[in-house]
């Protein structure tokens, strides 16, 4: 009779637990592949989706969900799809690094690049590239702060680097042009986003950027000067935080494979946890990883 009863309960719980089973994997979402750099789209909060494998994960739908990530072990090179031990340049493989056109000097330093002297990795790339008009610009992201874009990447460049607002300074033919420009400003203002501070300023004033804007033209020399953007067009930004947000430290995933935490925000290219966790997601970009949400 004992043994009857011992079974009868077993069978009630392995069918609970088979409906549990059922119940949390219908409730679960799971993907799983490399990731890429969070694609935006300028909205009111920016809207965020995240690649992996095949799919595309809506982000800001996940504000306030549990999230777990698991790293595989595996990177595989955002260009040429080889398995790398290393991520060279946020996702290329060294192969890649040291021959593709994404991933020359002047990405970094646009002061540097030769591509309008006909010298560049792969000058069909340079004339989409380099050869166009470039953007010298004024944003607001920890402080005032001057850089380069090109004109196709306005205004994804100053969402991913976390700017509350963005204004073009100077207009150039050219990535060269722009980078001399900017390499004459960083004697007077910042060239760097401090991270840390971009993630955690939301309620700080409004860099005045027009008047920035003057303030510095007086300084552009004169050979420069039939470059400078009348356009006072300001760009602002607003970002999908729905809790305030403290930044401890960054997720590493070299060192720790797995993490989890809740979603409270987003900006530029980092993921907000509850936990005081900042994810840059572009960093990971090649690796390989399994989500449950």
């Amino acid at each position: 009779m004992k043994f009857c009863k011992f079974s009868y309960f077993r069978i009630v719980l392995s069918k609970w637990a088979i409906k549990l089973g059922y119940y949390l994997q219908r409730n679960m979402n799971m993907y799983s592949g490399n990731i890429l750099k969070m694609v935006s789209i300028h909205e009111n909060p920016v809207k965020y989706f995240l690649p992996i494998g095949d799919s595309q994960i809506d982000m800001n739908e996940l504000l306030g969900a549990e999230i777990k990530f698991s790293y595989l072990g595996i990177i595989n090179c955002v260009a040429c799809g080889a398995k790398t031990k290393k991520s060279f340049a946020q996702g290329y493989c060294y192969k890649c690094f040291i021959t593709r056109p994404e991933t020359e000097e002047d990405v970094l330093h646009p002061e540097k690049c030769k591509a309008h002297l006909g010298i560049a990795r792969d000058m069909e790339w340079a004339k989409k590239n380099c050869l166009i008009e470039h953007h010298v610009y004024l944003s607001d992201t920890s402080q005032l702060k001057v850089g380069v874009t090109r004109n196709h990447q306005v205004p994804t460049r100053w969402i991913d680097q976390g700017a509350s607002q963005a204004i073009s300074f100077a207009l150039t033919p050219n990535r060269y042009l722009a980078g001399i420009i900017e390499v004459f400003y960083k004697n007077h203002i910042a060239d760097k986003t401090h991270w840390r501070t971009m993630l955690t300023n939301n309620n700080q004033k409004n860099v005045d950027l027009i008047e920035s804007k003057q303030k510095l033209s007086s300084l552009l020399p004169d050979e420069y000067r039939q470059y400078f953007n009348s356009d006072d067009t300001i760009y602002k930004f607003e970002y999908p935080i729905i809790e305030k947000v403290t930044v401890k430290q960054s997720v590493n995933f070299d060192k720790k494979p797995i993490f989890s935490g809740r979603l409270i925000g987003i900006k530029g290219q980092y993921l907000l946890f509850d936990n005081s966790y900042a994810l840059n997601i572009r960093k990971y970009s090649g690796y390989k990883f399994d989500i449950e949400v």
